[in-house]
């Protein structure tokens, strides 16, 4: 029984769990962000297929369906607001975006991990082709709550597509 209960391991392994995330930018494609890697959460990994419908002359019943264009999300980053002496490229790239106008696109890498004794390990990861800033905002302040300031950032991005492991 013991072979038999490995290989379902291997076949049919745990879920994921969502927690264990890092989030890796390459300027330029290439060179990594090693400052800009931790967020509290991320959405936007999701893409839909836009169908077009033909109708068929004399073809009361149905309407023909046919894949279009791919549309995708914007990528949405959120994260604890930083008062770090260190500047945040990131934040850089946001805010050259909204002052001057000008886009500096990058790759986005979002990785998965997945504990394994004690160790993490990439569970799965989605790349986020010429991804640039599109929305910015923070939390509201309020001297009622007590709660940690939020920066989330928005980005835009061509395509995505899951890596493989």
């Amino acid at each position: 029984m013991g072979a038999l209960e490995n290989f379902k391991k291997i076949v049919d392994p745990s879920p994921a769990l969502s927690h264990r995330f890092g989030v890796f930018f390459f300027a330029g494609g290439v060179i990594p962000n090693p400052i800009d890697f931790r967020f509290q959460k991320v959405s936007g990994l999701s893409a839909d297929i836009q169908t077009d419908t033909v109708n068929e002359g004399g073809q009361n019943l149905f309407a023909h369906r046919l894949p279009g264009k791919v549309n995708y999300n914007n990528l949405v980053l959120e994260r604890g607001y930083s008062t770090s002496f260190v500047p945040s490229p990131l934040t850089a790239e946001f805010n050259i975006a909204f002052s001057s106008f000008k886009f500096a696109p990058s790759n986005v890498l979002i990785t998965l991990f997945n504990e394994i004794g004690g160790i993490s390990v990439p569970a799965g990861a989605w790349m986020f082709f010429k991804a640039y800033p599109v929305k910015w905002s923070v939390s509201d302040l309020d001297g009622q709550s007590n709660t940690v300031l939020i920066d989330t950032m928005e980005l835009a991005y061509t395509r995505f597509q899951t890596v493989g492991l």
